[in-house]
């Protein structure tokens, strides 16, 4: 039969014995973050300065003509010419997609039958 104080020691040895493999780990993690002072943002545009990023946003107005058409991998080339995106994404229904935001890219929403849905930026 198992001694009150004999679990209590076993638990604390346990405990004592997770400690001493977590405290490594989480001491090199902290020493490893980077402190936030040395980061800077760079300078937002002033007015009438013309912005790079202006350059290479895509125009999905431009290409609206194209909802209602069969989707073609050959049109893809004209679609991101004519709306100046730099990267093409097409997007099928319950396609997985991620959900970062790129002004220069063109996303193709299609309908299950491959028609162009809808043609957005982002």
């Amino acid at each position: 039969m198992n001694h009150p104080t004999r679990c209590a020691k076993k638990k604390v040895s346990r405990l004592a014995a997770l400690l001493a493999s977590v405290l490594p780990v989480s001491v090199l993690l902290v020493a490893c973050a980077g402190s936030p002072d040395n980061v800077s943002a760079p300078a937002p545009p002033t007015v009438g300065q013309t912005s790079s990023v202006t350059n290479t946003t895509c125009d999905a107005d431009a290409v609206q003509y194209a909802i209602g058409s069969p989707f073609d991998e050959a049109n893809v080339p004209t679609l991101q010419s004519e709306s100046g995106a730099k990267q093409v994404r097409v997007l099928r229904p319950n396609s997985a997609a991620t959900m970062d935001y790129r002004e220069d890219r063109l996303n193709i929403l299609l309908e299950s039958n491959d028609m162009i849905e809808a043609l957005r930026c982002g």
